[in-house]
């Protein structure tokens, strides 16, 4: 079978930056564009959750050395 033009697919598109030429480069960057910034967003949430738990963390393990060495002082 010999294909002499687009094919079933192709015919049905309507996307009318492919007729025109356009591309799919703005798409890509707007698309891009989007990640990124969704990226940002989680890296600064990541960032300030780790700051919670390292914080918290750091609270209680202060919190058990004071409790063990009050119960190892007392005589």
């Amino acid at each position: 079978m010999e294909r002499n033009g687009s094919s079933w697919a192709e015919q049905w598109d309507n996307n009318p930056e492919k007729e025109t030429g356009g591309g799919d480069g703005g798409r890509k960057a707007k698309y891009s564009k989007k990640l990124g910034e969704g990226f940002a967003k989680t890296k600064a949430a990541a960032s300030t959750g780790m700051k919670k738990v390292k914080g918290g963390a750091s609270v209680g393990l202060h919190w058990i050395k004071d409790k063990y060495h009050k119960t190892t002082n007392k005589q």
